[in-house]
């Protein structure tokens, strides 16, 4: 019926946009990682720094920003790496780590506050690395210029150091200064958490007029190790003209170089819950670009970005002050900058996904529970009933609905048994029955239809947001946006191992926390009004399971969010019900249709239709009789007999 078939839908899309994300979408890119992987294992080649064939629009006469350096045979241990070069140590509540003074790069960065699992000997997060490693991935700034007989400083320049620590509130300078009496100098500073602050001077004791355009650059060796999930981006991103763009790693290897020019803005790699971008003066046009190369059979991508031109005569200096990003991405941070420092939808680098506009103040309301209670478990508790609240009036008039519906639900099997074999006067019927008792169809629909954008802008702030990052609940739960870890094969959290990593089939680790989803799905499958039809009963009574090894892979509180609304919904539910004189219990299922009339004695239509017409010949008593006592009616053997008398009177007639 109409009713069912509408809920039926309502759940089946659901279902299937859930289930399509890791069987739909996410296939081709597993597909093509593991393609990728297995071509970085065959190569043992050395690979050199890029130079992209391609200048910046623009700036015809101005060569290419190029991470520099010549051969580097990878694979090169770290510690290796970093002792190759005399170094400036960065120290702050955040960060550690140190600059390179060979060729002035940020290539040793470790975030202290962040771990790589939950075990608290875990190492903390390497984010940058020297070239030479096998994921190397570094910044720097530099410059570049069209007069090919100036000396510029690259990869290999050694610069010279005001001080051996970096500091939040303690910059250093580093210079070098050219054959020709030009001084190069950077000016770094570091905040307290994640922003570099670096601005490029140039001091021209020359004798002649140079030119020369200021850039910044990031470079990645190899192809990162990403989820490769279609709700998630990872990879260059980017805004442009306050336009976000985020390009995947196989786009840009299928073109080679895509370049933009933009007023202001930001670009640079961005992973799920980190990022290395840059930020160039707010108030400059830029020509930014995204490359990618393959040297020795080794991937390599850049993102970077290059002033126009400026022409410094002999005697005169010159400066400009950009920045780089390279940490966790927290939102309020993110946001921070944005307003701090202008820079355009900073925020935007967390990937809140199309509907950010929902996503971004959910998010909001969750982090301020978890600051004043101390838990995002206990903020996702508190903002369900916040929801349960602000949609009481609608939610409240659906089960009220709901409840009426199950009232009818004998009247319902009634009319299925009479008109089971005629579908349209079923539903003409069945129709005239809710306009009656002014019951709604489709009131089912409306608490599922309300859950699912609440439902998915909450899964996209557990799955996206470093702050649901190993944040704990009570019990098992130790990390919010992982699955529960308990299942039946370490005997729900009793036996000392984790569950098995079971690839597709991960949904038969099903933990504590889904089954009481389940269970709670259930109760509320008994308390709603059930479809009349066999085959839709049996679909309903399925979808339990259904949900309970689906949310099985889903992130703990993302389950314990669908738990904690559905023991709402009972208990609101059942008051509604308690109200409207529903019984609370096992609801009446759907009665097989009946094969045909029920069998009559011979000669039944007969006597019934005699019975009827004596009544119909028999006169009205008048006005004046209704004072006499009535007469008692004859019993319906005695009429038999009177009747059997008549109509032995002809044959003695005729004798």
């Amino acid at each position: 019926m109409i009713d069912n078939r509408n809920l039926i839908l309502a759940i089946v899309i659901s279902v299937a946009i859930l289930f399509g994300f890791e069987f739909f979408f996410n296939a081709p890119e597993r597909e093509r990682l593991a393609q990728q992987q297995a071509q970085q294992a065959q190569t043992t080649e050395t690979a050199g720094g890029e130079t992209p064939s391609s200048v910046p629009s623009g700036s015809p006469d101005v060569s290419a920003p190029s991470a520099g350096g010549g051969a580097e045979a990878m694979g090169v241990a770290r510690d290796d790496a970093l002792d190759a070069s005399p170094r400036v140590t960065i120290s702050s509540p955040t960060l550690s780590g140190s600059i390179a003074l060979k060729g002035a790069r940020f290539d040793d960065l470790i975030l202290t506050q962040y771990r790589e699992n939950l075990d608290a000997n875990s190492p903390n997060i390497e984010l940058l690395a020297p070239a030479g490693t096998h994921n190397a991935y570094f910044a720097d700034f530099g410059w570049s210029t069209g007069d090919s007989g100036l000396e510029l400083p690259n990869s290999e320049t050694l610069w010279q150091s005001s001080q051996k620590e970096l500091t939040p509130g303690t910059p250093v300078v580093l210079s070098w200064t050219n054959s020709q009496d030009v001084r190069f100098e950077q000016e770094i500073a570091l905040d307290e958490n994640y922003m570099f602050t670096v601005t490029q001077r140039v001091v021209n004791n020359g004798a002649q007029s140079i030119s020369l355009s200021p850039y910044g650059l990031i470079s990645r060796t190899g192809h990162p190790d990403i989820l490769g999930f279609y709700i998630l981006h990872e990879g260059l991103i980017g805004v442009f003209n306050d336009a976000l763009e985020e390009i995947d790693y196989s786009d840009v290897e299928d073109t080679g170089t895509m370049a933009f020019n933009s007023a202001g803005g930001w670009l640079g790699i961005t992973d799920k819950y980190w990022m290395v971008v840059l930020a160039p003066d707010q108030q400059k046009t830029i020509d930014a670009r995204f490359v990618h190369t393959a040297p020795a059979g080794q991937n390599k991508y850049q993102a970077d970005f290059l002033y126009p031109g400026t022409a410094i005569p002999a005697g005169a200096s010159f400066e400009i002050t950009s920045h780089l990003f390279a940490g966790a991405k927290e939102v309020e941070l993110l946001d921070g900058y944005r307003e701090t420092l202008g820079i355009p939808l900073f925020e935007r680098a967390v990937d809140f996904g199309w509907f950010w506009f929902l996503t971004i103040p959910f998010f909001y309301v969750l982090h301020y529970f978890a600051v004043l209670l101390g838990n995002f478990g206990l903020s996702i508790l508190v903002v369900t009933v916040l929801i349960k609240i602000l949609f009481f009036p609608l939610a409240n008039k659906s089960y009220a609905s709901m409840a009426k519906m199950r009232k009818l639900q004998p009247d319902m099997l009634r009319l299925r048994e009479r008109y089971g074999d005629d579908k349209q006067r079923l539903n003409q019927e069945m129709m005239a029955l809710y306009k009656k008792e002014g019951a709604n169809p489709l009131s089912g629909c409306l608490p599922i239809l309300i859950q699912i954008p609440v439902f998915f802008a909450l899964y996209k702030v557990l799955f996206v947001s470093i702050e649901m990052r190993q944040a704990p609940f009570y019990g098992w739960i130790h990390d919010l946006s992982q699955p529960d870890p308990t299942s039946i094969f370490n005997l729900f959290g009793l036996l000392p191992w984790g569950v098995p990593d079971l690839g597709l089939f991960n949904v038969i680790n099903i933990g504590v926390w889904p089954i009481l989803m389940g269970l709670s799905m259930v109760i509320q499958h008994r308390l709603n009004p059930q479809p009349t039809d066999p085959v839709q009963a049996k679909i309903f009574a399925w979808m339990p399971v259904i949900f309970t090894f689906l949310l099985a892979t889903f992130p703990a509180g993302l389950v314990i969010y669908w738990t904690w609304n559905n023991t709402l919904s009972i208990f609101q539910q059942m008051v509604i019900m308690k109200r409207h004189g529903v019984p609370i219990g096992r609801q009446p299922t759907a009665a097989k249709p009946s094969a045909g009339p029920p069998k009559k004695k011979p000669g039944e239509d007969k006597e019934k239709a005699e019975e009827e017409t004596e009544a119909e010949a028999e006169p009205a008593p008048a006005a004046s009789d209704t004072a006499e006592p009535k007469k008692k009616k004859p019993s319906r053997s005695a009429r038999r007999r009177a009747r059997k008398a008549r109509e032995k009177v002809p044959e003695k007639a005729e004798d």
